[in-house]
């Protein structure tokens, strides 16, 4: 029997997408994006487009499984590494950076992890002034003070009520919102502009193998990463290693780095690494079964 992510590459042979429409492509961490990107561009004449939050890092080409020499000499591939550590990038920085190359490549593969980026792209994303240093430097001192309580208790109730409750980055973002502009982050969206590309005129796919099989993966591609240079990665980094910082993010470089610092050993930050990388995927298959309606379901 084969496994999942030939058989999504089957299906998308026997039924190949219209060649003028552009590709989205999503799924969990592991689950063979880039190989039916690749598959997608060398058969059809596209060039692949990054949608992954991680992998716009320019220190993280291992650790965030980005697309290797030999994949980027078989087709064209964009905003892969593109961001330095002290640039600043947000899903308004990808949107703004993805429409001239819509505009130049109608037919692009968008492939990625992030469901952020692509229900910005889909559904539009509101132009919200950027936060002052000062705020968010106060931000960050309150998140390691108080926790995301904290923050979460001074939010309006329209946006406490709308976002990600579970996830500290969004308790932030929306403090930091309320408090640059004096106005709810659920208002700001309220007022979201047109999308960039609409749903109905793509090919939407997505990629959701079994739990049991995905995780297997992952704890096998983690153990690939160690031996192709993940720790080499890690350690460049730890000299401007800052927690919180959004380039620290990368799924595995915190344990690598707790491991440098002399926290843990080398076997058991590759094992919170595995941990920690099957948890992302988890919450990456919760965001598209839940927000993904419509998408058509790859095996």
């Amino acid at each position: 029997m084969t496994d999942p992510s030939e058989r999504a590459l089957q299906q998308v042979q026997k039924q190949p997408p219209d060649t003028k429409r552009p590709v989205l492509l999503a799924g969990p961490t592991a689950s063979g994006k880039s190989a039916l990107a690749l598959w997608l561009a060398r058969a059809q004449g596209r060039v692949i487009i990054n949608a992954d939050a991680l992998q716009v890092y320019d220190m993280w080409r291992v650790l965030s499984a980005r697309p290797d020499d030999h994949d980027t000499a078989q087709a064209r591939h964009f905003l892969y590494g593109c961001v330095a550590r002290g640039q600043d990038w947000s899903v308004g920085h990808w949107l703004r950076a993805l429409r001239p190359l819509l505009a130049q490549y109608p037919n692009a593969v968008i492939v990625g992890g992030t469901g952020l980026y692509f229900r910005a792209l889909t559904e539009g994303l509101v132009e919200i002034p950027p936060t002052p240093a000062a705020i968010r430097a106060d931000a960050d001192q309150r998140m390691a003070d108080q926790g995301a309580a904290a923050l979460l208790a001074e939010l309006d109730a329209a946006t406490a009520a709308r976002i990600d409750t579970a996830n500290p980055a969004r308790i932030q973002r929306a403090w930091e919102v309320l408090r640059t502009t004096g106005r709810g982050l659920a208002s700001w969206q309220d007022d979201t502009p047109p999308p960039l590309l609409a749903q109905r005129d793509t090919t939407p796919y997505v990629l959701r193998p079994p739990k049991d099989w995905l995780n297997a993966r992952i704890d096998s591609r983690f153990e690939q990463m160690i031996a192709a240079g993940a720790l080499d990665e890690a350690r460049a980094a730890l000299p401007h290693w800052q927690p919180g910082a959004p380039w620290t993010k990368a799924i595995g470089a915190p344990e690598l780095i707790a491991h440098l610092q002399g926290h843990i050993s080398l076997p058991d930050a590759i094992d919170a690494a595995k941990l920690a990388t099957r948890q992302y995927a988890k919450r990456q298959r919760t965001w598209f079964r839940n927000r993904m309606q419509g998408w058509i379901l790859l095996p």
